[in-house]
């Protein structure tokens, strides 16, 4: 078999070989050892700072060990790591960077296959996206999602509790002892958020795309099978190299369609619309913003999970976890696209079974209906924006309200919670100069309920910004606005008072206001950039709008001319 690795350990020149292979016996590998074998690179993204990824520091250990059985030899490194809790304000920008991270290293290093170690909500397609451009044989393994907490005799999950509680406490009825009782433990082991936010909606996705194993998306951090998951992963990569499964093989057109619907059955991530997009783009595939509304009509919301239901990722491990859901959805997919097995999705979810209906509906009875993501365009986002119909209270379809304006999410602070603020249930906030280019997207969408709402019972309401919103979270948020503020879009000409329109059954966002009036207001606008140098000028420069994946420009590819992987002049070091 000829391998990649033979470039390096195997050149034609003795003084280049001799460079190698002294390089790898000064860390104690032997050339006897590794020589000839496919080189697996584990990219590991574990930190201190990332309580989500941090089980993959003895994860790691166990994918070395089915290497070496399959007769691979692995080599371990470490990549930047985007831990959602604390990269600010921000850790979307760090997406794209991981993805150069992952991608540079397999150019420039000697390996032959991938496995990425993966959880937190950017790690995910950040690697796949890595991999995607790179197109070497690749597998994830996610670290598992943490257990749920206990406060107080019932049972609280790490994210979507946490915002419906918050409102619990913002409306005096939950005492400071218990806001501190509940921090102590709602968050009581390692792992991804216990809900089908962005974590949980990546790693499915991921499984669908063929770029994990089968069944192995869904198993929680603290059960002994993530263990047999890391091993078996460690062994298929091997065989992958040897069959040249490679993800462009497996990240087809057809693919991110089937992804997109399982995203939708799922009641998955707004988050992953712009993921899914950056991840395709990077093989030259090109996802519009309307194909998500297009391929979600008529699948139903299957799963019956937190924040668009109410059960955790545990009950949805019982009930059969992801391979239950695809079984269950085969109809509506292609069924040849191939999974990391090299079988396709049918010969390996034809026979997964549902345990627990509660948790995982049938086609004919699901948990709820016209639930997909929706995307509404108009004078407001010409680009688009989108709603997360399971999430959202938003039932009637059409609102019509008038603006109550932030121009930052620190004025938003100042003002959301003030006696002053004029605020009803009918009121749309706005919260602007949040997108790409305007603060790096932070998921600052979910905008907080003013306090003297939440006491007279309102828990919902028409939100809308260029921000996007975690995973774990609901409401009727309208996010992604785009073209964002900071690039002139209407939304910077919107004014306290505005009438803004929504329609849900047209698929518009419209502010009643002429093309003329939003030209006027403009001239006013000019942009502020903060960042003057380093990545963040760099990401502010070249970054796409939400529409478009939020990648940079210079990162995916324009036509099929430049998908290609170059590889690197291997020479003297």
């Amino acid at each position: 078999m000829s391998l990649r690795s033979d470039r390096w350990f195997k050149h034609p020149s003795k003084e280049t070989r001799f460079q190698h292979l002294s390089a790898m016996r000064a860390n104690g590998h032997v050339p006897e050892s590794f020589v000839g074998k496919p080189i697996i690179g584990i990219f590991n993204s574990w930190s201190d700072l990332n309580s989500c990824n941090a089980p993959h520091k003895e994860l790691v250990e166990f994918v070395k060990r089915g290497v070496l059985l399959a007769g691979g030899y692995p080599l371990e490194m470490h990549t930047i790591t985007a831990p959602s809790d604390f990269l600010k304000p921000s850790d979307l920008p760090y997406r794209n960077l991981m993805a150069m991270d992952v991608e540079e290293s397999i150019r420039g290093l000697p390996i032959d296959g991938a496995v990425m170690l993966c959880e937190c909500d950017k790690t995910t397609p950040a690697q796949l996206m890595g991999a995607a451009s790179s197109n070497i044989p690749s597998l994830q393994l996610a670290a598992g999602h943490r257990a749920s907490g206990s406060f107080r005799g019932k049972k609280v999950n790490y994210g979507t509790d946490l915002w419906r509680l918050m409102d619990d406490y913002n409306a005096g009825l939950m005492t400071e002892e218990e806001w501190t009782e509940l921090e102590k433990c709602i968050s009581c082991t390692q792992g991804g958020c216990p809900v089908m936010g962005t974590s949980s909606s990546m790693k499915c996705l991921s499984e669908m795309l063929g770029m994990m194993l089968p069944g192995t998306s869904t198993i929680p951090a603290t059960h002994a099978s993530r263990k047999w998951a890391a091993e078996e992963t460690g062994k298929r990569i091997v065989a992958m190299v040897g069959e040249g499964l490679t993800p462009s093989r497996l990240m087809t057109e057809a693919a991110f369609d089937n992804a997109i619907k399982l995203l939708a059955a799922l009641g998955g991530s707004t988050n992953a619309v712009i993921h899914l997009t950056a991840i395709a783009g990077r093989l030259g595939i090109r996802i519009p913003l309307k194909r998500y509304e297009e391929l979600s009509a008529g699948i139903p919301l299957l799963v019956n999970l937190q924040p668009s239901g109410e059960h955790s990722m545990d009950d949805f491990f019982e009930a059969g976890g992801i391979g239950a859901v695809i079984g269950r959805l085969l109809p509506h997919l292609d069924k040849t696209s191939l999974t990391a097995l090299g079988k396709t999705l049918e010969e390996a979810y034809r026979d997964a079974t549902s345990y627990r209906e509660d948790v995982i509906s049938t086609l004919s009875e699901p948990f709820k209906t016209d639930v997909g993501i929706a995307v509404l365009t108009g004078n407001l986002a010409p680009s688009g924006a989108i709603l997360k119909r399971a999430a959202s209270s938003f039932i009637n379809g059409k609102h019509r309200g008038q603006a109550i304006v932030f121009d930052s999410y620190e004025e938003m602070h100042e003002r959301i919670d003030g006696d002053d603020l004029e605020v009803d249930e009918t009121s749309v906030l706005v919260l602007r100069n949040c997108g790409p280019i305007g603060a790096g997207m932070p998921e600052w969408g979910a905008i907080p309920i003013p306090k003297k709402l939440l006491k007279l019972g309102v828990r919902d309401m028409v939100r809308i910004s260029d921000a996007r919103m975690s995973g774990t979270s609901y409401g009727t948020n309208i996010l992604h606005v785009s073209p964002e503020a900071q690039l002139g879009g209407p939304l910077a000409a919107i004014r306290n008072g505005d009438w803004i329109e929504v329609d849900l059954e047209r698929g518009t966002l419209h502010v009643e206001l002429t093309d003329a009036e939003i030209g006027e207001r403009l001239k006013a606008w000019a942009p502020v950039r903060l960042h003057k140098r380093g990545y963040m000028r760099m990401y502010a420069d070249h970054v796409l709008q939400a529409d478009e994946g939020c990648d940079l420009d210079n990162l995916r590819p324009k036509s099929e001319d430049e998908v290609p992987f170059i590889e690197p002049t291997v020479g003297r070091g």
